[in-house]
């Protein structure tokens, strides 16, 4: 009985320093909130209409959820679906999709996942070193418009992001 035990004690510790060794069982994650998502959104469309553009936002939350549309005007209905999958994927791949257009272009690639778009007017949304979510904009005549609408969106909240 007592090697039975010995046994027992010795696995024992030999298997605490590797559960402590994998770290902590849960993480704090940072999220934006409602109230700046929105300001995002909205700063997004001020962008787009100084540049005489009605456009559609979304803006997804880090885990590819979407937090806040917001479609102007006379902003097609398409515009809707375009901005969230451009959202999307500029999250999923970290990255301004202005520069992954020409990445996946062969048969069978990334690229032809259904929900993905690679066209530039989706940006990655971060503060403080950490990934928050993705912003879409779809409806300028071109990507390079959309993604500047974003990128003003972004600049809108910026410091309020930093310091939360």
């Amino acid at each position: 009985m007592r090697i039975k035990t010995t046994l027992a004690a010795l696995a024992l510790s030999l298997a605490l320093p590797a559960a402590q060794a994998e770290g902590p069982s849960t993480i704090n994650v940072k999220r934006m909130t409602t109230d700046v998502a929105v300001r995002m959104a909205q700063a997004t469309i001020a962008a787009c209409r100084a540049e005489g553009v009605n456009v559609a936002v979304t803006i997804v939350d880090r885990g590819g959820n979407i937090q806040v549309v917001m479609r102007d005007t006379l902003a097609m209905d398409l515009t809707l679906e375009i901005s969230r999958q451009k959202a999307y994927t500029a999250l999923s791949f970290n990255g301004p999709l202005s520069q992954m257009q020409d990445r996946f272009t062969q048969p069978f690639s990334v690229g032809k996942v259904q929900g993905l778009v690679f066209s530039a007017g989706g940006l990655p949304i971060h503060a403080a070193g950490s990934i928050l979510g993705g912003i879409g904009v779809s409806g300028a005549p071109s990507g390079t418009t959309d993604e500047m609408c974003a990128r003003k969106g972004i600049e809108a909240v910026e410091a309020d992001l930093e310091m939360g």
